[in-house]
C-alpha cells in the first residue's frame, strides 16, 4: 500500500450485540443519524441533503439504500456487509479529496451522480446532484471483478476527459 493509502473507521459487527439484529440494526442506525442527520458530511464544501421518503420503520430511504440491497424499494433486504461498513460513507465524503480515494461524475439515464471509489476495499459511495445540492444516494462493496475494472476504466475516461 502506497502511504497515501486511506485508512477507513472500524466496522460495527452483529457479533458485537451477541447476533441480536434488531439491537444491531438500531445502532447502526444511530451511526447513520450521527453522520447524516445530526452532522451531515460536506463533500468539497457543500453541505449534503438527505432522501427521506419513502421512510420505512421511521428510517430514511437512504438509510435503506446504504444498509440493504435489491432493485424495489419495498422488498430490499438487509445487507451484513453494507449494515458493517456504516461509518464509510460520511468518512469518504468527508474526505473526498484524499489523494488515495477515486472521485468522478458518471450519468445513469438523465442524472449525474459522483462517485467515491475506495479501491483496496472495494468500497464506493453514490452521490446524486440536484441543480445546487448532493444527496448521499447507496454504498456498497463491489463484488464483482468486471464491475470493479468498469468502474476504474470510467474513472481513467474521466479523468483523461477533464485533462
Amino acid at each position: 500500500m502506497s502511504k497515501d493509502y486511506y485508512e477507513l473507521p472500524e466496522l460495527i459487527t452483529l457479533s458485537e450485540y451477541g447476533g441480536d439484529f434488531n439491537a444491531y440494526l438500531e445502532a447502526v442506525y444511530e451511526l447513520f443519524k450521527k453522520d447524516f442527520i445530526e452532522k451531515r458530511p460536506v463533500f468539497r464544501g457543500i453541505r449534503l441533503g438527505l432522501k427521506k421518503y419513502p421512510m420505512e420503520s421511521g428510517k430514511e430511504a437512504t438509510f435503506w439504500h446504504m444498509t440493504s440491497e435489491g432493485e424495489d424499494e419495498a422488498t430490499r433486504n438487509p445487507d451484513l456487509r453494507r449494515m458493517e461498513r456504516i461509518k464509510w460513507p460520511a468518512a469518504l465524503i468527508n474526505d473526498s479529496t484524499h489523494p488515495y480515494l477515486k472521485v468522478w461524475e458518471n450519468k445513469r439515464g438523465n442524472k449525474t451522480n459522483v462517485l467515491i471509489f475506495h479501491e483496496q476495499e472495494g468500497y464506493l459511495v453514490v452521490l446524486r446532484k440536484g441543480s445546487d445540492y448532493l444527496i448521499p444516494w447507496t454504498a456498497y462493496l463491489i463484488t464483482y471483478r468486471n464491475r470493479k475494472e468498469r468502474l476504474l476504466k470510467q474513472y481513467e475516461a474521466y479523468k483523461k476527459a477533464r485533462s
